[in-house]
């Protein structure tokens, strides 16, 4: 299976890049890998689609970048769970400041609370089970460090998403909320109120539990309304100075 012919530099035309990327993808589906198997060598991939070693390495380094595949030093390469995936995150986003946390905090208002009413509608044990384990380890972390409750608090929003069944909206909140992780940590400094912010997943949850979309939806958008809240009243503020890296030193604080 040719894809380069006679050619052996390193440099990658995009078409070439693009069609040795495709043929990749094509043998991971092929011969039935997924998540966590591990692809072969560099040397054998190249032999295989007849192009130079250099050439296919860049190809895969293209291909972890989208998160498709894991290359592990000394261990090898790896397929991951975002080689279906339809919407990614950039790679190497801009550092962005206080008025995006808005916008983020907007964005998600149009997702989120659609999502969590077809978890309601789609509830099973499961993701129930799931939703439950990490609103309990969030809770342990209510008096503790900000990381650990920030991650655990994501994971929720992340996990409804999934629980809704709707693939293409869950990749793309999951992409807001890897490429804005520095924005989503000023929110929770800003909002500054873990307790109700516990207590209203909590809620979110129970109308799920109970299959009432509407109601889930409802609270899932007050709790986001809540919290834009807060951040849009503060936001002014920090807009007043005119030293932009002051607006994200507060932010961050």
């Amino acid at each position: 299976m040719t894809v380069e012919g006679t050619r052996t530099d390193a440099g990658l035309r995009p078409s070439l890049s693009d069609a040795l990327i495709a043929r990749i993808v094509e043998l991971i589906r092929a011969d039935g890998l997924g998540p966590g198997d591990r692809l072969p060598a560099v040397r054998v991939l190249a032999e295989r689609f007849a192009v130079a070693q250099p050439t296919m390495r860049e190809a895969l380094r293209q291909l972890q970048a989208t998160g498709a595949i894991d290359i592990r030093h000394g261990s090898g390469m790896y397929v991951m769970a975002a080689l279906d995936r339809v919407v990614i995150a950039n790679p190497n986003p801009p550092t962005l400041g206080g008025v995006q946390a808005a916008q983020l905090l907007d964005a998600r208002l149009l997702i989120e609370p659609y999502l969590a009413g077809l978890a309601a509608r789609h509830r099973n044990a499961r993701s129930s089970a799931t939703l439950h384990a990490t609103l309990d380890q969030a809770e342990r972390h209510l008096s503790g460090d900000d990381g650990l409750l920030h991650n655990a608090n994501t994971t929720f929003h992340l996990q409804v998403a999934q629980a809704s069944g709707h693939g293409i909206l869950h990749e793309v909140l999951d992409s807001l909320l890897s490429v804005h992780a520095a924005e989503q940590r000023a929110i929770l400094h800003i909002f500054d109120d873990r307790a109700r912010d516990h207590e209203e997943h909590r809620s979110v949850l129970a109308a799920i539990d109970a299959g009432d979309e509407p109601l889930a939806q409802s609270l899932m958008r007050q709790h986001l309304e809540d919290v834009a809240d807060v951040v849009h009243r503060r936001l002014p503020s920090l807009r007043q100075s005119a030293d932009p890296k002051k607006i994200d030193e507060r932010l961050e604080r």
